[in-house]
């Protein structure tokens, strides 16, 4: 899955949005069962049409972290994921399933998954692809900045812009469009983080408590840029951990020129409130 540093870059066909027609369906075998007590974690993973990836990635997961839940946020993806899932969750008692009827964007799925783990009791709750552009293998290192140390970060950013990261695969015109992305946004929204725009993460499920997910403004991919920007405005704290991204193998990404636009745009919007300081709560 590309992140928003690559969306200029991408002439493909329109995959728009569509409305959701219906609610979600959440599908658990029980309730969501993990670690007892503090420290629970849960793995939030967006899909559309991830046949091809998903019950790798799933197993590569629990390989290297076994305490944790998943929870897949599916948008009735056509080639089975979704029905692969209903599958897995019958003999997984970590595994749960939110079934969405359409694709309603990157963002609002991430939020989907956010909001199961606030009311799941989740102290924290990881993002990542499931197309292995995110290796589970740096997961770990992902989870101790938040829970590790004499003071551990609130959000954990799995980082291609810090010391020992990097990306893999990807052509000159993608690395640079990515770079300016994330300079863009930096400079429009004052973060200090290196890697605005990519979406393997690890959040406190205490500081996103705080958040009005109802205020966000972006439902797509520019949702990486302004949950940051929103959660800076609440001091918390965020620390980055080097990884190599490595650009999917298998499956179709699923950005479009539309939504590049879309990003620059909101990115925009919020930078005006940011250094105008309209809108701050």
């Amino acid at each position: 899955m590309m992140d928003s540093g690559s969306l200029l870059s991408n002439l493909s066909k329109d995959t728009s949005i569509s409305a959701p027609t219906e609610k979600s369906k959440v599908v658990t075998r029980s309730a969501p069962l993990g670690e007892t007590g503090s420290g629970r974690v849960l793995v939030a993973i967006a899909t559309y049409n991830e046949i091809e990836n998903l019950p790798q990635i799933v197993d590569e997961i629990y390989s290297h972290c076994p305490h944790v839940d998943i929870l897949v946020i599916d948008d009735n993806s056509p080639d089975g994921t979704g029905d692969w899932c209903d599958e897995r969750l019958v003999e997984d008692r970590r595994f749960h399933c939110i079934h969405r009827p359409g694709k309603q964007g990157l963002g609002s799925a991430t939020f989907a998954g956010m909001r199961f783990a606030l009311e799941n009791g989740y102290e924290y709750v990881a993002t990542m692809d499931a197309d292995f552009s995110h290796s589970p293998r740096f997961l770990p290192d992902l989870l101790a900045c938040v829970r590790e140390g004499v003071d551990p970060a609130d959000v954990a950013i799995g980082s291609r812009y810090v010391a020992g990261g990097g990306v893999q695969g990807w052509p000159l015109k993608r690395r640079i469009m990515s770079r300016l992305i994330n300079l863009y946004a930096r400079v429009m929204l004052g973060l200090q983080v290196r890697d605005c725009s990519g979406a393997f993460r690890c959040y406190r499920t205490s500081v996103l408590r705080e958040l009005d997910f109802s205020d966000m403004q972006s439902q797509g991919y520019s949702y990486l840029e302004e949950i940051l920007w929103r959660l800076k405005r609440q001091d918390v704290r965020f620390a980055e951990t080097p990884i190599l991204f490595v650009d999917r193998i298998a499956g179709q990404t699923k950005i479009n020129l539309r939504e590049a636009f879309s990003a620059v745009w909101i990115i925009f919007q919020l930078g005006l409130k940011n250094w105008t300081g309209l809108g701050r709560k």
